[in-house]
């Protein structure tokens, strides 16, 4: 995995992946990196969900993560806790959308593995919708 950001007074931050994907970054209109790393946390983890419930994602309108966090109040300012709700709605069992999620959390999403080793504190809860 490569890419680049690079600053001009006329584009501000600019990301680009190796692929060519281009992004911008902290800007009016752009989050800032604490941002980018704190949302792709909670998109690391719907992504498991979600193909986790790949032969029953058809039973399934939507999935929603709500994403809180806490951060040192010195420099370095680094996430010292985050808080995930799941809401998912949609015919699904429970306990198997508990099950993803755990999995997600203590193996498969390289992010959030990436933050809670450095010692940040996680907590998630799951509601489920059927209407």
């Amino acid at each position: 995995m490569d890419g680049e950001v690079c600053w001009t007074a006329d584009t501000g931050y600019i990301g680009e992946t190796s692929g060519g994907k281009k992004f911008e970054i902290y800007s009016a209109t752009s989050p800032s990196p604490m941002e980018m790393v704190l949302h792709a946390h909670a998109a690391c983890s719907l992504i498991d969900v979600k193909d986790g419930l790949k032969h029953r994602i058809d039973n399934v309108d939507h999935i929603t993560i709500k994403i809180e966090s806490e951060r040192a109040t010195e420099s370095p300012k680094v996430f010292t806790s985050i808080t995930m709700k799941y809401i998912v709605k949609g015919t699904v069992p429970e306990k198997l959308v508990e099950r993803l999620i755990e999995s997600s959390h203590k193996k498969y999403c390289s992010v959030g593995n990436m933050i809670t080793r450095s010692g940040t504190s996680l907590k998630w809860s799951l509601e489920m919708q059927t209407d």
